[in-house]
C-alpha cells in the first residue's frame, strides 16, 4: 500500500459556515416573526426603516442566502472533501469565500432597510452587491473544481452532481437577472422592461428556489441522511433519473408564477405543463430518501437527527406536491396574491431546508468536536416545537388564503360584489395572522434551543480542526466495453459541467429569447407614455418603500377582478416599467387603476394616516413622507439611462427635467391646499412625487367602466 497518502480535512471552515448558518438562521426568522407581529399590529411599524415594506425583504434574503446559504456551503465542504478523499483545494479560497459571503450578508442587512432595493424578488440587491456575490460564487467554483480536478475518488457520487448543477444554473441566473444599467452608485434600471422583465425575474425567482433552495440540499439529503442511517441509498439508478430528470424540467416552470397575466399564453401553457411533469423526478428524489431508510424505523423513532430529516424530505414532498398543484391555472386563479402561497413556500423553507440544516448540524457538530450531542432531550424538543410550529404556521395561512379567494371573488344574487370594500377580507383574517405568528414563535423558540444545544455540544467537546485522513492516490479510470453510460459521465467532472448547462439552458432560451427579440410577443398601445419626470421620481420612491410587497399591479380577467378594479391589464402598458411592479400578493388591493379613483387629498392622508381613510387598515403610515425634501438631482441621469434602454424621452429632456417635475410638484400642491390640506412647502416633499405616481397609474389607455 505504498500508495497510499495522507491528508487532512478541513473542519474549520466547516465549523465557520455552521456558526454562520445558525447565527443567521436566529436573525433571519427573528425578522419574520417581526414583520408577522406587523400585519396585527401596525404600531409595531417603526418607520421609516422598520416598515413592514422594508424589512420584508430583509427577512426573505436573510433567510436564504444567509442562513439556507450559509448551511449549503456548510453542507458542501464537509461532504465534498470526503467524496473525493481530498481537502479543499485552498483554503486561501475557502476563507475568500466564506468571508466575502458574510460581506454581502452585511451589506444586506444595512441596505435594505434604508430602501436600497431593486425591488425584484429574491433579487433585491443593489447592483455592486451582484458584482460582489459574482465573484464570491466564481471563488467557490474554483475551489470546489479545484477540489473535483485534485481528487483521490474517481467517482462522482450523486451529491457532487448536485453540487455542480448548483454552481453553474446559480451563476447563469444570478447573470442573467443582474443584467442592468447603472444609474448611480445604488440605483440601476434593468435592460428588460415589463412582461419581458416579469418572465425573466420569475424564470429567475422560481429557480432560485429550484437550484438554491432544494439541488444543492438533495445533495445533502443525499450524503448525510444514508450517513446518518448507516444505510446505502435506495437507489442509485432512481438517483441518475431524479437528477437529470430535475435540472432539465424545473427550468421551465418560472411562468406559471404569471399565470392569468399578461404574459403571452404559450408561455403560460409552458410553464403549466412543466411544473406538472415535475412532480415525477421531485417525488422521485423524495421516495429514494425515504426509502433509504427501510428497516431503520426503529432508530428514527429514537435518534433527533434522523426525525429531522424524515420530515424535512417529507416536507419537500409535499412542496413539490403543492406547486404543481398550484401550476393548475383552475387552481392558480384560487391561490395567486393570497396567503395560500405564503403557507406553501413555508412548508417549503421551514421543513425542507430548516429541518435538513438542523438535522445535519445536530450530526456533523458531535463529529467535528469528538463528543456526543450535549442533551439528546433537548433535540427531541426542538424537533417537536419546530414541527408543531411548522403545523399552526401553515393551517392558518392555508385557511387565510381560500378565505381571501372566495370573499374576492363572491358576488350576491344582484350580481354585485358582495364584499366591495377590500378591508373587509384583511380584518376577516387577522386572526389567522396571529396564530401564524404563534406558530412561528413555537419554531423559532426550537431554533433557539438548538442553537443552544450546538453551543453546550462544543462546550463539553475538542474540536478537530484538522481532521487525519488516508487514501490509495487516483488511479485514471478508463471505460470498459458494455460499461453503463452513466459510469463514463460520473468520472468526468467537465463532462459532467457541459452536460448540466446544457440541459437548464434549454428552457430559458426557448422562453426568453422570442420575448426579447419577437416584437409581436408585446403588442405597443399609441397611447401610452413614458412618466414624467416627477411621476418617475415618484415610482422610485414606492420602491423604495416596498409597497409592491402588499400591492399588486395587475389586474386579471376575471369578472371578480375588473369590477372591483376596472379594465384588465394590457401588456402594452407595462413597456416603460423598469422594474415591473406585478406583485406576488395582495396585502392590500391592486393599484393598477388606482390613477383618478380618489382626490390628491386622499392620497396625502391615507400616506400620513392609513386608518383616517381606511378604518381597520394595517397599513403602516408613512408621515416621514411629508417631511422629506424631495430629491430631484438625479433625474437627468435617470432619464438619460432611461432614453439609453429604448424609452423615448425627447432629445435634451434631460436638461428640463428637473424643471418640468418642479412644476408638476406645484400643481399637485396647490390641489392639496384646494382640498383642505393646509401643510405648506409639500412642493418640496416627497409625498407629492408619490402622489404623481399613484394618480398616473393605469390611465394611459380608456377603462371601459
Amino acid at each position: 500500500m505504498s500508495n497510499v497518502q495522507q491528508f487532512q480535512y478541513d473542519n474549520k471552515i466547516v465549523r465557520a459556515f455552521g456558526i454562520a448558518s445558525f447565527v443567521f438562521g436566529v436573525v433571519g426568522m427573528l425578522v419574520g416573526l417581526i414583520i408577522a407581529l406587523q400585519l396585527i399590529y401596525p404600531s409595531l411599524n417603526f418607520g421609516p426603516w422598520f416598515t413592514f415594506g422594508r424589512l420584508r425583504p430583509l427577512h426573505t434574503n436573510a433567510v436564504i442566502f444567509a442562513f439556507v446559504g450559509n448551511g449549503i456551503f456548510m453542507g458542501v465542504y464537509y461532504s465534498l472533501q470526503r467524496l473525493l478523499k481530498a481537502r479543499m483545494w485552498s483554503d486561501a479560497l475557502s476563507w475568500i469565500h466564506f468571508w466575502g459571503w458574510q460581506v454581502v450578508i452585511l451589506l444586506a442587512a444595512i441596505t435594505l432597510p434604508l430602501g436600497l432595493t431593486t425591488s425584484g424578488e429574491y433579487s433585491e440587491l443593489i447592483w455592486p452587491l451582484d458584482i460582489l456575490i459574482t465573484l464570491v460564487w466564481v471563488v467557490f467554483g474554483i475551489n470546489m473544481f479545484g477540489t473535483i480536478l485534485t481528487r483521490r475518488e474517481n467517482h462522482l457520487y450523486v451529491a457532487i452532481w448536485f453540487y455542480i448543477a448548483t454552481w453553474v444554473t446559480v451563476a447563469v441566473l444570478h447573470i442573467v437577472r443582474s443584467l442592468e444599467l447603472p444609474v448611480t452608485l445604488t440605483e440601476s434600471y434593468p435592460i428588460f422592461s415589463g412582461v419581458q422583465e416579469a418572465l425573466v425575474q420569475w424564470w429567475y425567482g422560481h429557480n432560485a428556489v429550484a437550484f438554491f433552495l432544494t439541488t444543492p440540499y438533495l445533495g445533502m439529503m443525499y450524503y448525510f441522511l444514508p450517513k446518518a442511517a448507516n444505510r446505502p441509498v435506495y437507489s442509485y439508478k432512481l438517483s441518475i433519473i431524479h437528477f437529470w430528470a430535475l435540472i432539465f424540467i424545473y427550468i421551465w416552470a418560472g411562468p406559471h408564477h404569471l399565470l392569468y397575466s399578461t404574459l403571452p399564453d404559450w408561455v403560460q401553457s409552458l410553464g403549466t405543463v412543466f411544473s406538472i411533469m415535475l412532480i415525477a423526478p421531485s417525488w422521485g428524489g423524495m421516495l429514494n430518501g425515504l426509502l433509504t431508510l427501510r428497516g431503520a424505523w426503529d432508530r428514527v423513532r429514537q435518534d433527533p437527527v434522523l426525525k429531522f430529516m424524515v420530515v424535512a424530505v417529507t416536507a419537500y414532498g409535499m412542496a413539490t406536491f403543492e406547486g404543481p398543484m398550484l401550476s393548475i391555472k383552475s387552481v392558480n386563479a384560487i391561490s395567486h396574491f393570497t396567503d395560500w402561497t405564503i403557507a406553501h413556500v413555508h412548508v417549503g423553507a421551514l421543513g425542507w431546508n430548516g429541518f435538513l440544516t438542523f438535522g445535519a448540524l445536530y450530526w456533523l457538530w458531535p463529529r467535528m468536536y469528538k463528543t456526543q450531542l450535549y442533551s439528546v432531550k433537548l433535540a427531541n424538543m426542538h424537533f417537536w416545537l419546530g414541527t408543531l410550529g411548522i403545523i399552526i404556521y401553515a393551517v392558518p395561512l392555508y385557511w387565510a388564503g381560500w378565505t381571501q379567494a372566495l370573499m374576492w371573488k363572491e358576488f350576491t344574487p344582484e350580481g354585485t360584489l358582495a364584499w366591495g370594500n377590500f378591508l373587509d377580507t384583511v380584518t376577516q383574517i387577522i386572526p389567522m395572522y396571529a396564530m401564524r405568528a404563534a406558530g412561528g414563535t413555537l419554531f423559532f423558540a426550537g431554533v433557539l434551543l438548538g442553537v443552544y444545544n450546538l453551543v453546550k455540544t462544543a462546550g463539553q467537546g475538542s474540536f478537530v480542526a484538522n481532521e487525519a485522513a488516508e487514501a490509495p492516490a487516483r488511479e485514471v479510470h478508463h471505460a470498459s466495453t458494455g460499461e453503463h453510460w452513466h459510469r463514463w459521465i460520473e468520472i468526468r467532472p467537465m463532462q459532467m459541467l457541459l452536460w448540466s448547462t446544457i440541459m437548464i439552458s434549454v428552457g430559458g432560451i426557448v422562453q426568453i429569447i422570442p420575448m426579447v427579440f419577437v416584437d409581436s410577443q408585446v403588442p405597443r398601445i399609441s397611447t401610452v407614455k413614458p412618466y414624467t419626470p416627477l411621476e418617475l421620481t415618484g415610482r422610485d420612491i414606492y420602491i423604495r418603500e416596498g409597497c409592491v410587497g402588499c400591492h399588486s399591479q395587475m389586474i386579471r380577467p376575471f369578472r371578480s377582478e375588473t369590477e372591483r378594479y376596472g379594465e384588465y391589464s394590457k401588456s402594452g402598458e407595462y413597456i416603460y416599467d423598469r422594474p415591473f411592479l406585478w406583485g406576488s400578493k395582495r396585502t392590500g388591493p391592486d393599484l393598477w387603476r388606482e390613477g383618478g379613483k380618489y382626490p390628491d387629498s386622499w392620497h396625502f392622508n391615507h400616506m400620513i394616516e392609513p386608518t383616517s381613510m381606511s378604518p381597520g387598515s394595517i397599513m403602516p403610515a408613512y408621515p416621514h413622507l411629508a417631511d422629506n425634501q424631495l430629491d430631484l438631482t438625479g433625474l437627468p441621469g435617470k432619464i438619460d439611462a432611461l432614453r439609453t434602454l429604448g424609452t423615448p424621452y425627447p432629445r435634451d429632456f434631460e436638461k428640463y427635467a428637473i424643471q418640468n417635475a418642479q412644476e408638476q410638484a406645484q400643481k399637485v400642491a396647490k390641489n392639496l391646499a384646494e382640498q383642505g390640506v393646509k401643510d405648506s412647502g409639500l412642493e418640496n416633499k416627497e409625498i407629492v412625487a408619490l402622489i404623481a405616481y399613484l394618480q398616473r397609474l393605469g390611465t394611459d389607455i380608456k377603462a371601459s367602466k
